[in-house]
């Protein structure tokens, strides 16, 4: 799948570059990862089509030294070289020595690092406090803070708190110097957690079209199809299928000409204090690989939402469904929202390119994430 910032493919249980790839990113400091894959290639430059110099198995652990559009340059023993960042979870390692991203938030993490309640609100006990693109003194500074000065507390990971300013400011900054006060009666984003009320009726869900304007996306092998038509059509159907169940549905772009950005697509969501995202895509790989595929990142806050709709794509949608993934990528890392993305079938695979053109196939697709997303908030 091409993704603004990319060209490469999607991993779906091979070794592929992830399905969209964020800014290139520099390691501030190495950190222990494990391997989540059968057999892993390691790689001699950060790119699929580059030369194989070595593998490694399930389980392994290694030492993550740089970061590259998704790929991590690992060492284990004697071997050494880049793997995709999809097959490896973080283990070790101070979190300022994550990779980052251009923009200075951390690209790697998983549910281990974050640790304690959030939510609520606490005020900042020192004279003046600096907010950072990441949990670690290594990140930009992107403002501070004065004793006194009251914030909502998003997440914890280890010493660092991830805050929401008065202003709507998103950063981090260190735990050690604020005070929790009493708990938020509506000014925080909402949780995963906080979101099982019983009905989807009311509940604010943005849909997100992948890609749009002069990012087509994939294209189609056989028949041309642009995945950005595709991507708009089919959540103009989710939209249609929500505000049936009474949802307060919003889109990220609703015309072909639009191309909002990444950062973009997850602010709007956040603005709207919504209650779950989901980015459409459909997808694309030099394998002959055929179905959908349905990503999350934070075990905590995402995976319920993502199983929720997996197991109705998977009840039959004309395409079988090849589960659940982890996926690193900008739209989920970066956004406080429970968020999912789902890729819908492979403009590669001829067979699913003629099955997804069509609207029948769409409006299933989207009726199961609509489903999907009811039985979320049951």
């Amino acid at each position: 799948m091409k993704k603004t910032l990319s060209t490469a493919m999607l991993a779906v249980t091979l070794l592929l570059s992830p399905p969209w790839q964020p800014e290139t990113a520099h390691a501030a400091g190495a950190y222990t990862a494990k391997v989540y894959a059968s057999s892993l290639n390691v790689r001699s430059e950060p790119a699929a089509g580059a030369s194989v110099t070595g593998s490694l198995k399930s389980g392994a652990l290694v030492t993550v030294t740089d970061g590259q559009h998704g790929w991590l340059k690992v060492r284990a023993g004697s071997v050494s070289g880049w793997v995709a960042g999809y097959y490896l979870k973080r283990t070790g390692g101070t979190a300022a020595a994550a990779p980052r991203t251009a923009a200075g938030a951390a690209s790697v993490k998983t549910s281990s690092q974050s640790s304690g309640s959030a939510g609520g609100t606490a005020q900042v006990t020192a004279s003046s406090l600096r907010i950072r693109g990441g949990p670690g003194t290594g990140y930009k500074v992107l403002g501070s803070l004065k004793e006194g000065d009251s914030v909502t507390v998003l997440l914890r990971q280890g010493d660092w708190a991830r805050i929401r300013t008065a202003s709507g400011e998103v950063g981090w900054i260190a735990g050690q110097y604020i005070a929790r006060g009493g708990l938020s009666t509506g000014s925080t984003w909402n949780s995963g957690s906080s979101n099982r009320s019983g009905s989807i009726r009311g509940k604010t869900i943005v849909i997100d079209p992948g890609h749009g304007g002069s990012d087509p996306g994939m294209l189609g092998t056989s028949y041309d199809t642009m995945e950005k038509d595709l991507t708009l059509q089919t959540a103009f159907y989710v939209r249609d299928y929500l505000r049936a169940k009474g949802a307060r549905v919003e889109l990220t772009r609703t015309r072909g000409d639009q191309k909002p950005s990444l950062s973009r697509r997850v602010q709007i969501g956040q603005q709207l204090r919504a209650d779950a995202f989901v980015s459409i895509h459909y997808n694309s790989s030099p394998k002959k690989v055929s179905g959908t595929l349905t990503f999350f990142y934070s075990e905590n806050n995402d995976l319920r939402l993502a199983r929720s709709i997996e197991n109705r794509l998977r009840q039959g949608i004309g395409l079988k469904s090849n589960g659940l993934s982890f996926g690193d990528y900008h739209i989920l890392r970066e956004n406080s929202l429970p968020a999912t993305l789902v890729e819908l079938g492979f403009l590669s695979n001829r067979t699913d390119e003629s099955i997804v053109r069509t609207a029948s196939y769409q409006k299933k697709a989207a009726k199961a994430i609509a489903e999907g997303l009811a039985d979320y908030f049951d």
